[in-house]
């Protein structure tokens, strides 16, 4: 899928990418949602399904941040609270660490919902508002939220349908 240049192509690609990304998870046994299976955010780590759900709901919920902060003339603070860019893999495990307890529905249902919630953040602007100019350092607040949504989403699609062939 070509990079999302325009409200519509994001919303699209937020979309299919996410409906395709339903279809896998709904492939994954309850039974094995918290098996240690998959290779983690972190070198040489092993993350479950859930952990990949929660890693999704985490970023996802972040961008979400990012637009209320703003909204509310705070500044900024990325990628997260008490987190630098090159501490990525701490973030993932700070969003494992978050729903360990939630169930497989409660996450699937959470991340439903906060991608439902970034598209009715999406569809309230413009093209030129997400892709007319920077919004972080030289990416627009477009290409900001399809690394966060649309690309993650097709991430984790690689990495469950490359499980569950081998299951």
């Amino acid at each position: 899928m070509a990079v999302p240049a325009t409200k519509d192509d994001l919303l699209a690609a937020i979309e299919k990418t996410f409906a395709q990304l339903e279809d896998d998870l709904d492939r994954v046994p309850t039974d094995a949602a918290r098996q240690r299976v998959l290779d983690g955010q972190v070198k040489d780590t092993l993350m479950s399904p859930a952990d990949l759900v929660a890693y999704l709901v985490g970023w996802n919920q972040q961008v979400l941040v990012w637009h209320r902060r703003r909204e509310h003339g705070l500044p900024d603070e990325f990628p997260a609270v008490g987190v630098t860019w090159n501490e990525l893999g701490l973030l993932a495990q700070r969003y494992y660490a978050e729903h360990a307890e939630d169930s497989w529905p409660a996450l699937r249902r959470q991340l439903r919902e906060a991608k439902d919630e970034i598209v009715a953040v999406v569809d309230g602007y413009s093209d030129a508002e997400l892709y007319g100019s920077p919004w972080y350092g030289k990416w627009t607040m477009g290409r900001m939220i399809s690394f966060n949504t649309s690309s993650p989403y097709a991430n984790a699609r690689r990495r469950l349908r490359s499980w569950l062939r081998r299951g």
